[in-house]
């Protein structure tokens, strides 16, 4: 059976989306979920994130412009069996005019990690995005069979949610990936003591229904601490709420998509 493909990606900066691959993957992977974690972003924010060295040509970069393959850039990530990860690197930030100048440019990515999808080593593939549509954040879209949303808890982070859903809808009428669905929205940096964050939470689940997660991440300091010690929350603060919500979101996810089994 093939790995199924998650892209966690949102236009908007600062919403968490980062935090959910780390933390989502290390947790898919605690819960025995064979899990690789793919940071797109030139960024490398994950790849730090979870302690990995940015390392030279050990991105996708030179798959994505037709050197190598995806499955020699797989690496472990610490004492768990089965989380592993592609890292990135800055070479990252020149392959969106790579990918433009290459025929069939939005369905390069999808190509790349084929092998990684068929080689019955995973069960699950998590694509981090950069904060913005474009040529990756795309080629992401294209590749995936869900999309989660990392949407956080304010009004504005609703106008958003509009607009890549409409791109969403884009690529499967145009036949880029017809199979893409919205896997789910998740609610990040709730905070419980404002009424605002319960108004957009309600909206969001009026027009969504059972697509939006029942967890809910909290707005959290030791969050926003962890990767700037290389870790997840459940290595930084394994009995902090942070830890707790995302430990809930991964059993949502492995029961939604029957990951594992």
């Amino acid at each position: 059976m093939s790995a199924t493909v998650f892209t966690i990606a949102n236009q908007k900066g600062g919403v968490g989306k980062t935090t959910t691959a780390i933390n989502l993957s290390f947790a898919l992977a605690a819960k025995g979920v064979r899990t690789v974690l793919v940071d797109l972003d030139p960024q490398a924010n994950a790849t730090s994130g979870l302690g990995l060295e940015k390392l030279e040509e050990g991105s996708l970069y030179g798959p994505l412009c037709g050197e190598g393959n995806a499955l020699e850039k797989v690496q472990p990530v610490g004492s768990n069996d089965c989380l592993f990860m592609i890292p990135s690197e800055v070479d990252m930030a020149a392959i969106e005019i790579e990918l433009f100048q290459r025929e069939d440019y939005l369905i390069q990515l999808r190509e790349v990690i084929s092998p990684l999808r068929e080689s019955d080593d995973y069960d699950a593939i998590v694509l981090d995005c950069p904060p913005a549509l474009g040529m990756l954040s795309m080629n992401s879209l294209s590749a995936a069979d869900y999309l989660i949303i990392a949407l956080q808890c304010e009004y504005l982070a609703m106008e958003g949610l509009g607009q890549i859903l409409k791109v969403v809808d884009k690529l499967r009428d145009a036949g880029v990936n017809e199979g893409l669905e919205l896997g789910g929205i998740l609610m990040t940096m709730f905070d419980q003591r404002t009424n605002l964050g319960q108004q957009v939470v309600g909206e969001v689940r009026k027009h969504f229904e059972d697509l939006v997660f029942r967890s809910m991440i909290p707005r959290s300091v030791r969050l926003s601490e962890a990767p700037s010690f290389g870790q997840s929350i459940f290595e930084y603060e394994p009995n902090s709420n942070g830890a707790h919500a995302y430990g809930y979101f991964a059993d949502e996810v492995i029961e939604r998509f029957s990951l594992g089994k």
